[in-house]
């Protein structure tokens, strides 16, 4: 896994943040399955060459947002989608930052449209990588 988890030291993401993103961009792309398990924490921490307390913070809010689940003596797991619930929080999130994207994209002069189709064709990108990785 941490063969694709790429941490960029001079971003001003947190090094956490950046694991966050990664590991949740994989998981809706379906290149990480339901179910599949993780790397432990020190080994993680270990291939990325980082504090094992960074991994450990990375997991926490991906437990927080429900996309992992750790049993303990078992080990970090990808949770299932359908067990997750949504809350207003993380809709709010996502919310914001899609009024972000749609103002970025106005300020550059795309229409609408162009955005609703750019839109699209990244939900369908994500989704066929999903069922295929399913198949």
């Amino acid at each position: 896994m941490a063969m694709w988890i790429q941490i960029s030291a001079g971003s001003n993401e947190p090094i956490y943040m950046q694991i966050v993103s990664q590991i949740s961009e994989a998981i809706a792309k379906g290149e990480i399955s339901v179910g599949e398990k993780l790397h432990a924490v020190r080994k993680l921490a270990a291939e990325l060459v980082i504090n094992p307390n960074t991994v450990a913070r990375a997991y926490s809010e991906l437990e927080q947002a429900g996309l992992i689940t750790t049993k303990t003596g078992c080990g970090t797991f990808v949770s299932d989608p359908k067990l997750r619930t949504l809350d207003a929080a993380d809709m709010n999130i996502l919310t914001q930052r899609m009024d972000s994207i749609v103002a970025r994209g106005i300020n550059l002069g795309i229409n609408a449209s162009e955005l609703t189709a750019m839109f699209n064709g990244r939900v369908d990108r994500f989704i066929n990588k999903s069922k295929k990785r399913g198949e």
